[in-house]
């Protein structure tokens, strides 16, 4: 369980070596005075986290540096309405719309454990008005959401997060595609595994989260219909990185 916002690191994934040291402290450092405990929303993203830690979530949300740039990139360009792929406890979706109260956030979450966790974070957290949960594969929420678009129920996105099952990242960010309008960001988490995307291109013995993210990468090169680009980080979370993309 995460005992303070400031003072505890997360554990990392099992696919990447542990963070050094040094990654974690400076992690630490920044957080404490970036998003230091008198932070507006700084009691309910620790409760956010604490509860979805009680009830039995795995330690996989993002970081808190990373979730406070979706934060930040999603006021940078006033986004009005934001797609999550991978709700889990809906930690990012309450970072994001407690820093941004006109931001209206669609997530979808796969387990239903993890949906009612969430649900109960954000209706304590005050954001049930503007943070929706849907339940089920995404690949068949993810229509909805679009047709709703469609037929202007809901806004064009102008952001979109996909951190959910890796082998399906590709597919998500295709679809998801055509519910942006032009200049929409889509970011995909955890694309750089440790460097594993880099070990050359025989497949056949690579586990689907490397995979994943050699698909989506190389997908989103060919596409005309984005520009895109790698950031490779290190933090608390070990070494990774994000796809960034901006729909043309």
């Amino acid at each position: 369980m995460i005992e303070s916002q400031q003072t505890s690191v997360r554990t990392p994934r099992l696919c990447c070596p542990e963070p050094s040291p040094t990654w974690a402290a400076t992690d630490l450092y920044t957080l404490s005075h970036l998003n230091s405990s008198t932070a507006h929303n700084s009691a309910i993203l620790k409760s956010t986290l604490d509860n979805s830690a009680d009830q039995g979530l795995p330690d996989i949300y993002s970081s808190r540096a990373f979730a406070k740039f979706l934060a930040l990139q999603a006021k940078a360009i006033d986004a009005k309405h934001f797609l999550e792929v991978g709700t889990l406890g809906g930690f990012a979706s309450i970072w994001l719309a407690s820093e941004n109260p006109n931001l209206k956030v669609t997530t979808l979450e796969y387990n239903p454990h993890h949906a009612e966790v969430a649900k109960e974070n954000i209706a304590h957290a005050g954001l049930s008005d503007r943070i929706t949960v849907h339940v089920g594969p995404a690949l068949e929420t993810l229509p909805t959401v679009l047709s709703d678009i469609d037929t202007g129920k809901l806004p064009k996105l102008d952001m979109v997060y996909v951190d959910a099952d890796k082998q399906n990242n590709w597919n998500y960010v295709n679809a998801a595609i055509s519910g942006c309008r032009k200049g929409a960001v889509i970011i995909v988490d955890n694309v750089v595994q440790g460097g594993q995307i880099a070990s050359g291109d025989d497949l056949s013995d690579k586990p689907e989260y490397v995979t994943g993210a050699r698909k989506v990468i190389e997908n989103v090169g060919k596409d005309e219909r984005v520009t895109a680009t790698v950031i490779q980080t290190v933090g608390e979370g070990s070494h990774d990185g994000f796809l960034f993309a901006v729909v043309r």
